[in-house]
């Protein structure tokens, strides 16, 4: 008798909501553990241990979503994870592992700044300053993923490694820039530029905490879901992501769609970066993502590669990054545990896809006839 791992003919319908919903409770399961270790050790005692744990849950998930100042804090920080995670969903739905998104957001902050300083500083229109803005942020996170586009559909290499190296590339420029060359003289010794424009902020509303960042990112996945739904790239694409070689012999130029595919992934990163500076930042700033990139993965497939689904799980995500911001700040807690949590979504997540696609099969072994 022998045990194999085998793939299910049919995977249920609703595995594509119970597997995100059971892999995010795990994750939580496993973090209060975690917290109720921390606190055991900082408090010894495990009544008091299990009573500030459940203080901490209930802080880290009340406050981002049952409070003015939370609640607007979990928008602001919805936005960058949405136009990321919404990139990446465009490559990932070929099999183009594009983990870049951290690098393609810096680049488009960057191209920002510098057209809003340097570049368009004399342009007094704001409608024509944020579009010019717009496009020039979404052209330098383009032109970033190009370049493991072009050396993965010529020269073969590993895309993964390409776009993950490329986003130390694009932060270490950014922080040359921010301490050197564009350090604001102005700034304390602070490592940051001088502040945008006004012609180059985005509106704002409820005392300039909330911007129409998040109607843009909105546009965009509403511009996506119709390319998915009703469009040939869409239906191609699809082709070329479940069957590479069926894509191949049905005519599909697997070569072009894989440049255009992270070329596009690129520009929304880098437009989500153009956006989080006249959104948010005004100014760019060493270290002014957490970590927005990566996250985003986890959100792109939490969310199933669908376009409208990311926007609520980037809202969501968004809360638990602020929700986290507060453990830091009333509990003491490192701020390694956030990345131990997102660390624990995606291993639960792909345990559950894994669960649910795979089983286990026992197979009777038929001794041999003489």
């Amino acid at each position: 008798m022998k045990i194999r791992i085998e793939k299910r003919l049919e995977i249920p319908r609703y595995a594509g909501i119970v597997v995100p919903v059971i892999s995010v409770a795990f994750a939580l399961l496993i973090m209060g553990v975690i917290l109720l270790v921390f606190f055991m050790g900082r408090l010894g005692n495990l009544s008091s241990a299990f009573r500030e744990t459940f203080e901490a849950y209930k802080e880290m998930l009340t406050w981002p979503f049952a409070n003015r100042y939370g609640l607007f804090s979990t928008f602001m920080r919805m936005v960058p994870l949405a136009f990321v995670a919404l990139g990446l969903s465009f490559a990932y739905r070929m099999k183009i592992w594009n983990i870049g998104g951290e690098g393609q957001l810096y680049m488009g902050a960057l191209a920002s700044t510098w057209g809003a300083l340097f570049l368009f500083k004399d342009v007094k229109s704001p409608l024509m300053m944020i579009v010019l803005l717009s496009i020039i942020g979404a052209a330098a996170g383009a032109v970033w993923a190009l370049i493991p586009a072009l050396m993965k559909a010529f020269a073969r290499t590993d895309e993964i490694v390409v776009t993950l190296m490329l986003n130390y590339v694009a932060i270490f420029w950014v922080d040359y820039l921010v301490y050197g060359p564009w350090k604001d003289p102005k700034g304390y010794g602070f490592p940051g530029t001088a502040p945008f424009p006004s012609q180059a902020r985005l509106p704002s509303f409820f005392d300039d905490e909330f911007h129409i960042g998040i109607f843009i990112a909105l546009a965009v996945a509403l511009l996506l879901q119709y390319i998915y739904k009703k469009t040939g790239w869409g239906f191609n694409s699809q082709i070329v992501g479940d069957n590479l070689l069926a894509a191949r012999y049905s005519g599909i130029n697997v070569r072009n769609y894989t440049i255009i595919a992270l070329v596009v992934s690129g520009a929304i990163a880098g437009l989500g970066g153009a956006v989080q500076m006249m959104g948010v930042q005004h100014r760019l700033q060493h270290g002014f993502s957490p970590g927005y990139g990566y996250t985003a993965i986890i959100v792109a497939w939490l969310a199933k590669l669908n376009p409208l689904a990311i926007l609520l799980v980037s809202f969501l995500f968004g809360g638990l990054l602020v929700g986290n911001d507060q453990l830091q700040m009333f509990y003491k807690l490192p701020m390694a545990l956030i990345s131990v949590f997102q660390g624990l979504v995606l291993f639960c997540l792909l345990g559950g896809e894994a669960v649910f696609k795979y089983r286990l099969a026992i197979v009777k072994e038929v001794p041999e006839s003489e």
